[in-house]
């Protein structure tokens, strides 16, 4: 027991007993950490270093070079690549911040509230977590195209909007809370948007940020809206155009391989730290949702 403190697994200072776990955790972190650490060196390599063989793993000139060409750089519309990082910005705050909304408050509503048909809305949500978006992209492109979406900047918000693993994870959380304490609110003549508000928010902070980090992840890197969804490359995201910064520049298809490594680092570096940020919250959200 004596690597133990309160309720805590983890002693606040170290423990003999914990040595076993470090002899095989560090060495495996270490290896998972290495395409962490390669993407970081690379974005920084100047071009005789990009394209040196054997490959180098790390970085012997590190240069700004290729960020710096990444920002100069313009489409072959004539875009600049700042638009592009604005639209990304710009739609992924407002998926994040409207699906946490409708998440929570469909999860109040599933997990607390009394109304008809309310244990076959969750089953069709809970259906939906088996297809994956390409499995529906055919019906998907058909409905986005009948409500008048094609080549309209709020494509990209509009079907992002639900996550039907969030709002699982939102009322198997919520599910935890008592009844009791709703019933005493109501009892003070709380509204149920109070309830919501004052008492269920509070509560599931580590659901929402498990919500954040998803919505987070499903807009900063799609790819597939700018594609089949717009037409008009104002309107397309930097994930769309990061994928196609090697063509763009069909004069220097070297210094597009500098740009493509910068802008892997650029992609890749918001997912980290997003995850970093709230990641204990996500372990806490796995816990409540009754996910070994």
């Amino acid at each position: 027991m004596g690597a133990y403190h309160g309720n805590r697994i983890n002693p606040k200072k170290f423990h003999k007993s914990q040595i076993k776990f470090l002899m095989y955790l560090l060495p495996l972190s270490i290896f998972m950490a290495l395409p962490l650490i390669f993407i970081v060196f690379h974005a920084f390599k100047p071009l005789d270093e990009l394209f040196a063989f054997p490959p180098r793993f790390f970085v012997k000139n590190p240069t700004l070079i290729n960020f710096k060409n990444l920002f100069s750089n313009t489409s072959t519309t004539g875009i600049p690549m700042s638009r592009y990082l604005f639209n990304s910005i710009f739609v992924t705050a407002l998926v994040m911040i409207f699906s946490i909304i409708i998440s929570s408050m469909a999860g109040f509503a599933l997990s607390k509230m009394k109304f008809k048909f309310k244990a076959l809305i969750f089953e069709i949500n809970t259906i939906a977590l088996m297809f994956v978006g390409i499995a529906v992209g055919v019906p998907r492109f058909l409905v986005i195209k009948e409500i008048g979406l094609i080549d309209n900047f709020f494509v990209h918000v509009l079907p992002l909007l639900t996550i039907p693993v969030g709002l699982f994870l939102i009322k198997q959380f919520i599910d935890q809370i008592p009844n009791s304490l709703i019933e005493a609110a109501k009892i003070d003549g709380a509204s149920d948007f109070s309830i919501y508000w004052r008492i269920i928010l509070p509560l599931i902070k580590p659901a929402l940020a498990t919500v954040a980090i998803l919505s987070f992840q499903s807009v900063w890197n799609n790819i597939e809206t700018s594609s089949l969804f717009i037409n008009m490359d104002s309107k397309r995201t930097l994930a769309f155009y990061m994928q196609t910064l090697v063509t763009l520049n069909n004069n220097n298809t070297v210094a597009g391989q500098g740009m493509a490594a910068a802008s892997s680092l650029i992609m890749f570096v918001p997912n980290l730290i997003i995850f970093i940020i709230m990641q204990r919250k996500v372990m806490d959200t796995m816990a409540h949702s009754g996910i070994k």
